[in-house]
């Protein structure tokens, strides 16, 4: 089969287009002809070295595809059906994944992080990680929802616990974490805050539910929160830019006000004046990716056109160097797809 893969931690030209031997399937394993993959940030931080690998490595945790073989004891699922991947993976027998926290199982990982991912002509991945397919969508957009629209549920419903009436900021919203956060937050009642680098952006991102606007190449973020909420800050902050955004994402949010963070693009090392946690009463929360089971809940809004996934560009599989270019340089809107050949 085609794959992208690199051989070696580093740069975009690490990547290369190959030729691989076919997975091999175990007992209760699917493989999955791959129509789609989505690109996520977590590529980057894996491809530059993130976790010990074995080598080469195929990136990739948003797939949607068509199932090419099953294994021996797989028997609820047939060949030639389209199927949407859960990117999580876990043991299944732990405490945790037996009450549902699947994301917090010890041998957590992610598709295309601990195992070989989706930039390949075929990926195999268990049984209980297929989803059902969402109707009436392309294989590009249903590839482009699991990972971000999970990370952003988890963020927002389980963990911050949005509502009507909360004021939420949306830190760089043309990312894949951005969209699905405007989306969900709007959803649940929120107004929306939204920031990022461009006035096009920002006219996007107002289509998608963001009432106002900061552009921060321009404007201080935390001086225009401050004004737009009458120096009262926010609920909830969607942070997962790092130490360009930290220090004011902290000083953004009102008194007993909530951080919630997935990741740091810009550096993972963010100035914290701990005087503004204890005595304002702030909220500081990490996470990451969320349950098997809420992907449910998202599928149905998704079908139902509550929440939709929102594409920049789709590329040919043997252009992910472009697709990783693009990534690094924060230009797109959206997410960025590869399509095999």
């Amino acid at each position: 089969m085609k794959a992208v893969v690199f051989h070696k931690p580093g740069g975009i030209e690490n990547l290369s287009y190959e030729e691989l031997a076919e997975p091999t399937l175990s007992a209760r394993d699917v493989l999955i002809k791959v129509k789609a993959c989505a690109l996520n940030h977590l590529d980057i931080w894996v491809r530059e070295g993130m976790g010990k690998l074995p080598m080469p490595h195929i990136l990739g945790s948003d797939v949607s595809g068509v199932i090419e073989k099953v294994g021996s004891e797989v028997q609820d699922v047939q060949t030639g059906g389209s199927v949407l991947v859960s990117p999580g993976f876990s043991c299944g027998v732990c405490s945790n994944c037996l009450k549902g926290d699947d994301n917090l199982c010890p041998k957590y990982t992610i598709l295309g992080k601990g195992v070989w991912g989706g930039y390949a002509q075929y990926v195999k991945v268990p049984r209980q990680n297929l989803l059902p397919y969402p109707k009436n969508l392309k294989f590009e957009e249903a590839a482009s929802m699991p990972l971000t629209f999970l990370t952003v549920w988890q963020m927002l419903v389980k963990k911050a616990q949005v509502k009507p009436g909360d004021w939420v900021l949306v830190l760089a919203a043309g990312s894949g974490i951005g969209v699905a956060a405007i989306q969900i937050a709007r959803l649940f009642g929120a107004t929306v805050i939204a920031t990022a680098s461009s006035d096009e952006k920002l006219k996007k991102a107002q289509e998608l539910g963001a009432e106002f606007l900061i552009n921060y190449s321009v404007q201080d973020f935390y001086e225009e929160v401050k004004k737009i909420t009458n120096d009262r800050g926010v609920d909830i902050v969607v942070e997962h830019t790092g130490a360009q955004t930290w220090e004011k994402s902290l000083l953004s949010a009102k008194w007993g006000g909530t951080i919630v963070t997935c990741g740091a693009t810009s550096g993972f090392e963010g100035k914290t004046d701990l005087r503004h946690v204890y005595f304002r009463q702030l909220k500081i929360l990490g996470s990451t990716m969320g349950s098997k089971g809420d992907l449910f809940d998202i599928l149905k809004l998704i079908e139902q056109g509550k929440l939709k996934p929102v594409i920049d560009e789709v590329l040919p599989l043997k252009d992910a160097q472009k697709a990783h270019e693009k990534m690094t340089s924060r230009s797109q809107f959206g997410k960025l797809v590869l399509v095999p050949e």
